[in-house]
């Protein structure tokens, strides 16, 4: 009889129940070690919740910007002199329970899928336990709440313990005026004043969100602009939304320090400067879990920054030892950590596997408007990293955004010289999210331009943008030729 083949996951992210999904659908003996419920920080304080909470500014930053223009009339009882006043407001209280309810029914339907598949989930924190024995399995040492361990056997361990919010020694967290991305939702009243640190896409994503629904907003960039890991035309979209609704952005100014002062925070810049608000929020990055696991004395390399090293098919350093998502710091996405999850368990399993191919990822800034690429960017192509030509048309020009009061936003495509073959775009507008599908389909398959261009897009639609820059693409490429 042919011996069960023994896994054992730390951590229940994304990365860790797609893995188990999948390795018990291969008949293999899952156990799903996690201490704080299946589907990690994605589900339960970051991904969901945050883009749960976006959905109510959503609505209220449409509102506000296009009910006058599409000729909306909102009965109102305001005095004359205050009708500039907001017409609609928010509980964040209401909101915050929500986003609560909705991230827990997330991790619960998770974790039944992952029981239903077969697999069995430990709640206690998993570490390992030396090196690989003399058989080649695996130990892994479970610490439940109360103090009480288990040792497993395995002949496979898949690290997915994800990563928690970085902090600055000068400026810890307090949880009720200075706050860290997983604090926010234990807030019952919107904050007046808001000063949020850093601005990557959590910070983007929060400035953006908590001024929709009625903070005054203060944005604190240690670098030149909103998003420096963006393509910079879309940075500079969203960075003079921000200003016309009114955020305070601070570019080039290094946050130092943040105290309470009574009822109010003061942030103190590193020229000198101090700025003062009732809330804080640090968004300076996240460190990943990796210590205290007995990784390096299990033979399993970290690099400087703490993130475990993976090849393409997540294996780590020590043999029977692999990874997935924020902990090998590839790309800090729930889509992303799902598939390095999944092409563990097939390439241990002996199934045939495609390597991870970051160039095929799209991605999502959820910012109002939303910012989505896929593939090649204008950075690699400004530094040479492939020869690629480009076009970028506004949204202003969609005879959908002119119906629907859209100013901001475009789509853009870069695609090879020769063959017209697309190697990435980037999409500016509302549901950026979405319209980014079909470039992540020519990228993936590596069709070109002509192909995306003689494709039917409803009239009057958003994509039909996708289209138009395509039949730009392809009438450059033809003239060239000619």
């Amino acid at each position: 009889m042919t011996p069960v083949t023994r896994i054992v996951i730390i951590g229940g992210g994304p990365g860790g129940y797609e893995a188990a999904l999948v390795g018990a659908q291969l008949g293999a003996e899952v156990t799903v070690v996690d201490c704080d419920g299946l589907g990690g920080a994605s589900v339960l304080t970051d991904c969901v919740p945050s883009k749960t909470l976006i959905a109510t500014a959503e609505v209220m930053t449409t509102f506000d910007s296009s009910y006058e223009e599409l000729g909306i009339i909102v009965a109102d009882d305001t005095p004359h002199k205050e009708q500039a006043a907001r017409v609609v407001g928010v509980d964040l209280g209401k909101v915050n329970r929500r986003v609560k309810r909705l991230a827990l029914a997330q991790s619960h339907d998770i974790t039944a899928s992952v029981t239903r598949a077969g697999a069995r989930v430990m709640r206690g924190r998993g570490r390992l336990d030396g090196a690989q024995d003399l058989d080649g399995s695996r130990r892994v040492v479970v610490t439940a709440a109360d103090g009480t361990e288990e040792t497993l056997t395995a002949d496979a361990v898949l690290i997915a313990t994800g990563g928690h919010p970085r902090e600055i020694p000068d400026a810890q967290p307090d949880g009720e005026r200075i706050l860290n991305w997983t604090q926010v939702y234990d807030l019952d009243e919107l904050p007046e004043e808001l000063i949020v640190v850093g601005s990557g896409v959590t910070g983007a994503e929060f400035a953006g969100a908590y001024q929709a629904l009625g903070s005054r907003v203060t944005l604190v960039s240690s670098r030149d602009r909103v998003l420096p890991g963006e393509d910079p035309d879309a940075a500079a979209v969203l960075e003079d939304v921000f200003r016309r609704r009114g955020m305070n952005v601070m570019a080039r100014s290094r946050a130092q320090s943040a105290k309470r002062v009574g009822d109010r925070v003061e942030v103190t810049l590193a020229d000198g400067r101090v700025i003062s608000g009732t809330h804080c929020l640090m968004a300076v990055g996240a460190i990943p879990n990796t210590a205290g696991m007995g990784l390096e004395e299990a033979g399993v390399r970290l690099r400087d920054s703490g993130h475990i090293w993976t090849d393409k098919v997540s294996r780590t350093s020590a043999p029977g030892v692999y990874a997935a998502g924020d902990v090998t710091g590839v790309f800090a996405l729930a889509s992303v950590a799902a598939q390095q999850g999944r092409i563990a368990m097939y390439h241990f399993l002996g199934e045939t596997v495609a390597p991870l191919d970051l160039k095929t990822v799209s991605s999502n800034v959820f910012t109002d408007p939303e910012i989505a690429t896929v593939g090649y960017t204008q950075a690699d192509v400004d530094a040479g990293k492939i020869d690629a030509r480009v076009v970028k048309l506004p949204l202003l020009r969609n005879p959908r955004a002119k119906m629907q009061g859209i100013r901001d936003g475009f789509v853009k495509i870069f695609c090879r010289p020769g063959t017209g073959i697309v190697v990435g775009g980037c999409v500016v507008a509302p549901r950026a999210s979405e319209l980014i599908h079909p470039i992540s389909v020519a990228v993936d398959n590596n069709l070109t331009v002509e192909q995306i261009a003689n494709a039917f897009t409803v009239y009057p639609s958003l994509s039909g943008s996708i289209a138009e820059v395509a039949r730009q693409l392809h009438t450059r490429k033809t003239t060239a030729e000619a």
